[in-house]
């Protein structure tokens, strides 16, 4: 009893303190994920904590456990929206890029480490793959705003990457420990299994857990408990049909995610939370294995291999996978900027050690010193690089808060709140007139909160700054909404410099628009809607923040609608001043 309850004791610890340590990662400009590994890591046999453990099973166990939250977690998360724009491109690079990477790197690391070419390979197929841990935490939580087709190639990339990494893995360990049974037929088959099954497993099993979410009545803490308890079956099913199981729960949760029903705003919440849990215990778990007096021996070797993976191998392997798809070159910079390694190398690295492979520890302590470097100057630098490469969009107007009030298993109210800021066009106004100015959909004010109280809607009532009001609204209008609360100056500033001084139609004939504003579009340009010039020109799907450089003028893509359609259109006119990125 007395063993159970120094292990309670050690792991609340550890994890209230890194919960405690989360408050100060944005002062300090660290990634949060690297919080929780320096935790693990002082808390480890070289630091004051002095804890000893040394068990590559166990470590193993929690990291899969945890990367199957995760995944599940961040699919829930994505939008089934962004497959438009970056589906093509993010499984390329997750294919080709992470062979590629892993050629390159293979190569590099041989001659650095001067170690056989296949352990070489080894190490480098252990640290090709982006991280979906490292990907969905730093983006979603740096408080950058990128452009769709970034930030769905990077998150489709990193979620579907694991088949690929796993494999290569696999290969490298079964030339070195039975290299008579290597042959390229086996190999290829196993690529086909493990795809393959993981995306029926996905598919089959986010279509159950989907529809039971919609029919089921449970308590509300229950709905999350049912998704999680699915995606770790399907984890397991998968796994052990030699499919990837990563895989298959990533694609569960997407589908789970994009069918929203009653219980979509409980399994979120709740999700939420396991998610994060899920990454701090992981990487105090894998910052407990790793002995930091042993990272030193192959210091420069490591940093080495990663400078080389982020200078060279990862920017090579992207610049050619996304050249078909025709992405600007400050996206293809920053998309090979965010190639984070996380928890995936570091589980992938326990894995040569619990087969035996020789020399097994030594990759083990090179990977987990490349995922260190790569947390810490990546991961950090996200938001200078997003604002230095120009992929960053401006902040959107956002509301207080939201919530949905299903009234079916089909139908749903969303609920906004806004609070009235000072200035603002909402100040001094009634909230039945600010509904009645919405243009799109039926908006009811439903309740105004002033100093902590709930008012009457009388005839009289007057918004005042600092107010809260609550409306029901279709979500079309909840960003109009929050520029009505908001400061119209600062509003008005911030999208004029990134979008351009006019709001154009985007159905408008470019001939015509092009007369208007003394520039000229190509004859066979000139009797076409703008929104099709804009999109031949682009070569791609459109995306907010989309420019288009027109004689000095820059065509900026404000809005977009269902189904990937232009919405509005902003115009740049060069006296503006301001410098544009070219396409």
């Amino acid at each position: 009893m007395t063993t159970i309850s120094t292990l309670f004791l050690l792991a609340g610890l550890l994890l209230f303190i890194s919960v405690l340590a989360s408050t100060i990662s944005a002062r300090l400009g660290l990634p949060l994920l690297l919080l929780f590994l320096g935790v693990g890591m002082l808390a480890g046999e070289d630091g004051p904590g002095g804890i000893l453990f040394n068990d590559f099973f166990t470590a193993n166990l929690v990291g899969q456990l945890a990367l199957a939250v995760i995944l599940l977690d961040g699919g829930l998360r994505t939008d089934s929206g962004s497959f438009r724009v970056a589906l093509k491109p993010a499984a390329v690079l997750a294919t080709w890029g992470v062979i590629c990477t892993v050629a390159l790197l293979g190569v590099f690391a041989t001659w650095v480490l001067d170690v056989d070419w296949r352990l070489g390979l080894l190490l480098a197929a252990i640290v090709g793959s982006t991280d979906a841990a490292a990907v969905f935490a730093l983006l979603r939580h740096s408080g950058v705003r990128l452009n769709e087709r970034v930030k769905s190639t990077l998150e489709i990339e990193s979620g579907s990457n694991d088949p690929m990494a796993i494999l290569l893995v696999t290969v490298m360990v079964e030339i070195l420990l039975h290299p008579e049974r290597a042959g390229f037929a086996a190999f290829a088959l196993l690529l086909l299994k493990q795809a393959g099954i993981g995306l029926l497993f996905g598919f089959a099993g986010g279509k159950i857990l989907a529809a039971l979410l919609r029919r089921l009545n449970l308590a509300e803490g229950l709905y999350a408990l049912l998704i999680l308890s699915g995606g770790l079956l399907i984890v397991g099913a998968a796994n052990l049909l030699d499919g990837s199981g990563l895989l298959a729960v990533y694609i569960a949760g997407v589908i789970v995610g994009n069918r929203r029903s009653h219980a979509t705003e409980h399994v979120l919440r709740v999700m939420d939370g396991l998610a994060w849990l899920a990454q701090a215990g992981m990487f105090v778990v894998l910052g407990l294995l790793v002995t930091p007096s042993h990272l030193a021996e192959y210091g420069w070797q490591a940093l080495a291999m990663a400078l080389f993976l982020m200078l060279v191998a990862r920017p090579l392997a992207v610049a050619i996978g996304l050249r078909p798809f025709r992405y600007a070159l400050n996206e293809v910079a920053f998309v090979s900027w965010v190639g984070l390694r996380g928890a995936v190398p570091v589980v992938l690295a326990i894995f040569p050690v619990v087969m035996g492979v020789p020399d097994s520890k030594l990759l083990f302590d090179v990977a987990f010193s490349v995922v260190l470097l790569s947390l810490l100057v990546q991961g950090a630098t996200i938001p200078a690089a997003a604002r230095l490469l120009k992929v960053e969009l401006p902040p959107t107007d956002e509301p207080l808060d939201r919530r949905e009030v299903w009234v079916g298993e089909e139908a749903a109210l969303p609920m906004f709140a806004y609070r009235v800021t000072a200035g603002s066009a909402a100040e001094g106004r009634h909230p039945d007139d600010l509904a009645a100015e919405q243009e799109h959909g039926e908006v009811r004010c439903i309740a105004i909160v002033r100093d902590g109280h709930l008012l009457d809607i009388t005839l009289d009532l007057r918004l005042r700054s600092e107010d809260s009001a609550w409306f029901i609204a279709p979500e079309s209008v909840a960003e109009p909404m929050a520029r009505t609360f908001g400061s119209a100056l600062q509003d008005i500033g911030r999208n004029s410099r990134f979008f351009g001084e006019f709001a154009v139609a985007p159905d408008c004939l470019a001939g015509d628009l092009a007369a208007a504003y003394g520039f000229a579009f190509g004859p066979d340009e000139q009797s076409r809607r703008l929104d099709e010039v804009l999109v031949d020109r682009l070569g791609r799907p459109a995306v907010v923040g989309d420019r288009v450089q027109v004689s000095g003028f820059v065509l900026v893509v404000r809005s977009m609608g269902a189904g990937g359609r232009i919405v509005s259109v902003g115009l740049k006119c060069p006296l503006a001043g301001t410098s544009t990125a070219a396409d």
